[in-house]
């Protein structure tokens, strides 16, 4: 999840009766969905003793104040071990990992019975998942093709706030709200419901 640690686990297995030692290079960097690098966040190196048969695992922690400056909107991150099996002419095994982060959720709830030409409310909740305040906040709400901008507070770390939206629907039928939380820390958060309006 966007704002947390991420923590992972590199299992290594020797398949084999002889001992083995492995050299380990881990990285990690933040990438756009083309697979293009933004920034390395991670760079580690470490030397693993392998018995006959033998699992071990090695955990790696990647903290949000790591990662939180250069992640893109895309929220992607790339995570690559390489293995080098020593003693063995140079034998190396990849391997790579994209993980892509959730976004903090955003929870739109409605009224049991939406009417045409009668005013309806929706409760629109949003948070900010990082261990840090954000200022700067901004709601746009997407209904019926028009689009309203609300500035909110700043939010404490890991705070969730909400407010209410009215609204009256001119015609029957389903009908698209969307929502974008952006913030100077991360933009463009969606949530999005599909609405059933109901003759008069």
């Amino acid at each position: 999840v966007f704002g947390r640690d991420i923590n992972l686990i590199l299992i290594l297995n020797n398949l084999s009766s002889d001992r083995k030692t492995v050299k380990v290079d881990m990285s990690a960097s933040t990438i756009l969905y083309t697979r293009r690098t933004v920034a390395e966040i991670l760079k580690a190196t470490t030397s693993v003793e392998l018995g006959s048969k033998q699992g071990k695992h090695i955990r790696v922690k990647i903290p949000y104040s790591h990662y939180g400056k250069y992640l893109t909107t895309d929220k992607r991150i790339q995570v690559t071990a390489l293995c080098e099996v020593m003693r063995t002419n140079g034998l190396k095994l990849l391997v790579e990992k994209t993980i892509i982060l959730e976004d903090t959720n955003i929870i739109i709830k409605l009224p049991r019975r939406i009417v045409v030409n009668k005013a309806a409310t929706l409760e629109i909740s949003y948070a900010n998942p990082l261990p840090e305040p954000v200022s700067r906040c901004v709601l746009l709400v997407t209904l019926m093709n028009q689009q309203v901008k609300i500035n909110l507070a700043r939010l404490a770390p890991r705070e969730r706030s909400k407010i209410y939206f009215e609204f009256t629907p001119r015609r029957s039928g389903p009908l698209q709200l969307q929502v974008d939380f952006s913030c100077d820390k991360f933009s463009h958060v969606k949530g999005f419901v599909t609405l059933a309006v109901a003759p008069s």
